[in-house]
């Protein structure tokens, strides 16, 4: 349970915004006490956005790209190859053409040229006339390539928001609110939304302003998908950006939508992340992720749509990928390594696809529930993705083993690194040891945070709706999670689809359906009636209607039950 806030703070605050207590000593929890911080939470608006000049490198930035512009220069959009990324890239691309650019845009190829700005990159814009060379959600560590672009006569744009090495690269602007010393009062955003700051000072010096908010739904998806705390100004551009999607998509995102069997008008964050982000992310996992951009950028629904469907097949044979490469990745765990004693896993494999080991050391950390590197051979050395726990700053283990590895790059749960084949086996010893040195006891364990006790009958139709403005829901701002005690369960328990456990609770008359997915190994627990039943989980809209019926005017309530005692 999540200590009790300060009592008479949450007494005012349910008297003055007129809530429970429950749902006030949420709020004070999350360091909102006043009538105005309430009201900025619950009505988050374009005047509670930062001024983007706060920004360091952000005039030089503004200043280079409306010359460039009005002299016709060429600029070259490079973006990587993830949501981020080819997000990211299609919007400057698309605002810049907007405003008159002579604007193009490129995404590395994430095998053959790996991640970051390549010298290939560079060398191929200056062949193609290019003086402006703008960088979204990568840069900051590319210290060399940027020096390089210099020399050439290459002007070289950053819009990044991963950690800086100790050496700031060279470019005409660097635009990251967490390089040390950086005045922006914001330090989450992601790289579209650093390149959303950078679009918004553009506009702002030619006093259009008003016309750049369309672009927030690439925005949302880019936050949303990249995990960054949706607080402060994310969850601003997020809650503004997910009504854009779900009121009026734009043809591509609409297109990824619909093939994915979804309706506009009802996408959430979860959505996003489950279902929208690993369709966008397929395209540069297995193939070219310039495709990504393409259908963003798409203002042909035909066209949008066909894209969709490569994105759909190619997402198919991901999760094929995925899945044998998880298996394996299993086997080879509970072979090779004590998974009980070992502080961190790393594995490797030549033959693995380097565009699923991310995903699957996201499912190894799932499973285990340890800090995870997958690793495959690329010409010659070892690549792959490095996941963390919650709380635990992966990149700062992985700071410690940096004379082990060629190259990393990336922020506290996620990284990429190189490491040389031969020093593998260093490599995972100096990590384990980083990792045992650095993880708390607190952190060994999953913990669920509770953020109130409630009876079944607190769970009014208003109690509900209010829930849902807490919404977009992310990390920094999760869905709030709910105790129950006395629960007595009705009817009887079931198994549903892939072992998720089905159910009726009753307290004093009031009754929910309940759902646990992956948990049915629990029924046991549930069978026969029990009266003493003690549950944890999130109150959500149930939006399930049975055929031949009608949707219910107020929301339907339906218990999502993370675990029961």
């Amino acid at each position: 349970m999540i200590d009790p806030p300060d009592a008479d703070a949450v007494s005012r605050l349910s008297r003055e915004i007129n809530v429970p207590e429950s749902i006030a000593r949420i709020l004070v929890h999350r360091g909102i006490s006043t009538y105005d911080s309430a009201k900025a939470y619950f009505r988050p608006s374009r005047g509670q956005l930062h001024d983007p000049f706060l920004l360091g490198g952000m005039e030089a930035a503004v200043t280079r790209l409306i010359d460039a512009v009005a002299k016709h220069e060429r600029i070259l959009v490079f973006g990587d190859y993830d949501v981020d990324g080819t997000n990211g890239a299609a919007m400057l691309y698309l605002f810049l053409q907007e405003i008159g650019a002579d604007v193009s845009y490129y995404i590395p190829d994430r095998i053959k040229e790996g991640y970051g700005i390549s010298r290939t990159g560079i060398e191929r814009a200056q062949a193609n006339g290019v003086r402006v060379f703008l960088a979204v959600d990568c840069g900051i560590t590319a210290v060399d390539q940027v020096a390089y672009a210099k020399s050439v006569s290459l002007d070289v744009i950053i819009c990044d928001h991963h950690e800086a090495g100790p050496i700031i690269p060279p470019g005409h602007a660097v635009l990251d609110p967490i390089i040390p010393g950086d005045p922006y009062p914001f330090k989450y955003l992601c790289g579209c939304g650093v390149g959303f700051k950078l679009i918004q000072g553009i506009a702002r010096r030619l006093n259009r302003e008003e016309d750049i908010f369309k672009y927030l739904d690439f925005v949302t998806l880019s936050s949303t998908a990249d995990i960054v705390p949706l607080v402060g100004e994310n969850r601003i551009l997020t809650k503004l950006g997910l009504e854009q999607i779900n009121a009026a998509p734009r043809p591509g995102i609409r297109a990824l939508i619909e093939s994915a069997g979804m309706k506009v008008g009802k996408i959430t964050t979860g959505q996003i992340v489950f279902v929208l982000a690993p369709r966008i992310n397929a395209a540069g996992r297995l193939g070219d992720a310039m495709r990504a951009v393409r259908l963003l950028t798409s203002t042909n629904a035909a066209e949008a749509n066909g894209l969709a469907q490569v994105l759909e097949e190619e997402n198919r044979n991901r999760r094929k990928i995925d899945e044998d490469t998880f298996a394996e990745a299993q086997a080879l765990a509970e072979n090779l390594l004590d998974v009980e004693a070992d502080a961190a896993i790393v594995l490797h494999q030549e033959h693995w696809h380097p565009g699923v080991v991310g995903i699957v050391a996201s499912r190894m950390v799932e499973k285990y529930y340890k800090p995870s590197i997958m690793m495959s051979t690329v010409d010659g050395v070892a690549k792959g993705s490095a996941r963390s726990v919650s709380g635990f700053d992966v990149y700062k283990a992985l700071k410690r083993c940096e004379d082990k590895i060629i190259q990393f790059g990336g922020h506290k749960y996620a990284a990429g690194l190189t490491v040389e084949l031969s020093r593998l086996d260093e490599f995972r010893e100096a990590f384990q040891e980083a990792v045992r040195d650095l993880m708390t006891e607190e952190l060994k364990t999953p913990e669920i945070q509770v953020d109130a006790e409630v009876t079944l009958a607190d769970i009014s139709p208003r109690f509900v709706k209010i829930l849902a403005e807490f919404a977009p829901f992310g990390p920094g701002n999760l869905r709030p999670i709910f105790l129950s005690k006395g629960l007595e369960v009705a009817g009887i328990p079931r198994i549903v689809g892939k072992n998720h456990l089905r159910m009726k609770v009753r307290q004093n008359g009031s009754m929910y359906d309940a759902i646990g997915f992956g948990l049915g190994h629990l029924l046991p627990q549930v069978l026969n009636g029990r009266r003493d039943l003690s549950a944890v989980y999130t109150v959500e809209e149930n939006d399930w209607v049975p055929a031949g019926t009608t949707r219910p005017p107020d929301p339907v309530p339906q218990l999502k039950i993370k675990d029961l005692r």
